[in-house]
């Protein structure tokens, strides 16, 4: 999961008044002030305590928080091997190269929050759960829980990537109410979507978000 921001399309008819530039700069400011908070909560689970302990479906599952470049070996280790058990199939010939970028990022300072573009979102990376888990609640669980936290950090939306082969997943987010993003390739340009393997999906807490990512305005 990473907070993020997300960059907003130009305008298209061309009648929408521009911003002043002290207008431009008093955004940047109470958006980088926002960031600013958002990276500095160390463990936002502190905040949300139903959400430390996930008891259904036979499943009695303890909840931790942690940052990327911290984690101990053998839990990176495994992180990266359930990361291949679950991808390798959807991303097929692209999975080598994918895999070593996913390391990357996996280990990086920003691992858990990354500063993008323009509009103030919660871009979810990975959502990896142990096949034997699997269609038990869990991963609904944590859906709801990072939404939560994207709403309690005014974050305006919450975006993830989809492989499109990845039809379980697919489905899974569907039925939590996720759309597909204006900003994914098939709705930005029939043309260049046949040529990527994923969708950008969303769900927005905004009007503004909506307005940009739904809608597409």
């Amino acid at each position: 999961m990473a907070m993020a921001e997300k960059k907003r399309p130009r305008s298209r008819s061309g009648a929408e008044k521009r911003p002043s530039r002290k207008e431009i700069l008093g955004r940047r400011k109470a958006i980088d002030e926002l960031m600013r908070k958002a990276v500095a909560m160390k463990d936002h689970l502190v905040e949300f305590p139903d959400f430390h302990k996930y008891e259904s479906n036979g499943l009695s599952v303890y909840l931790e928080s942690g940052h990327g470049n911290q984690l101990p070996l053998l839990t990176r280790k495994y992180i990266q091997n359930l990361l291949k058990v679950n991808m390798e199939g959807p991303y097929g010939p692209e999975w080598p190269l994918e895999e070593k970028v996913k390391r990357r990022e996996m280990l990086s300072p920003e691992a858990r929050f990354v500063l993008e573009e323009d509009l103030p979102v919660v871009y979810v990376y990975e959502l990896q759960l142990e096949p034997s888990v699997q269609g038990k609640g869990l991963g609904k669980f944590l859906m709801e829980l990072i939404e939560l936290i994207a709403c309690k950090s005014h974050m305006q939306a919450v975006m993830l990537t989809v492989q499109k082969a990845n039809k379980f997943a697919l489905a899974f987010y569907r039925n939590l109410r996720y759309v597909i993003s204006s900003t994914s390739p098939s709705r930005v340009n029939p043309l260049i979507e046949l040529g990527k393997n994923y969708e950008i999906l969303c769900k927005t807490f905004e009007s503004e978000a909506k307005s940009k990512f739904e809608d597409g305005d």
